[in-house]
């Protein structure tokens, strides 16, 4: 049971989607960040996830590279810019949820990525709990309501507990010069 809203933004992709990848949420390197996009040169249609890691060349980060990063099944380039490098994953496959996902419908995700999700975050951790909220929300319309001040079927009737995502937070902005090396 939640006590209050969550209000702030967070990364969608990033707790939505990031989990696909079967990369475990307490793994020693995490990424900076994930997006959906690469500002005029990765479109939100190409269906693509852009985790961005810090420029790492620990034997230790290799080992998780090699074994989590180059050899996932969704893995498709590698690049690099001046401080990070960028790993780009194609989700295609993951089209109908892609879908869901881009109008904000978490609650229509594949019952495989809810459980990844769910897995990521583990089914007794605080997050999980505000996450678990936005993909099962009819189980938890009364609690919002309560929360929200508002009434059960107004929320029953938008069907979602979670705002969609940002477009301008979920696309990675490069400078021009970095943009022209990874052209």
């Amino acid at each position: 049971m939640i006590e209050k809203l969550y209000s702030k933004y967070f990364q969608k992709s990033k707790s939505f989607l990031y989990p696909i990848l079967g990369i475990r949420k307490n793994s020693l390197f995490p990424p900076i960040n994930t997006y959906l996009g690469v500002k005029n040169l990765i479109e939100v249609e190409d269906i693509r996830l852009i985790c961005i890691f810090k420029e790492d060349e620990t034997e230790a980060f290799k080992n998780f590279e090699d074994s989590m990063l180059l050899t996932n099944p969704l893995f498709q380039e590698k690049i690099k810019n001046s401080e990070n490098t960028l790993y780009v994953f194609n989700l295609e496959v993951y089209q109908k949820d892609w879908a869901n996902f881009i109008m904000g419908k978490y609650s229509k995700l594949s019952s495989t990525v809810k459980k990844a999700i769910k897995s990521f975050y583990g089914e007794n951790s605080a997050e999980y709990k505000y996450i678990q909220t936005y993909l099962y929300p009819e189980k938890f319309f009364e609690e919002y309501s309560k929360l929200l001040d508002m009434d059960v079927e107004t929320l029953k009737n938008t069907g979602e507990l979670c705002n969609p995502f940002d477009m301008e937070k979920e696309t990675l902005e490069i400078s021009l010069e970095n943009l022209e090396i990874l052209k």
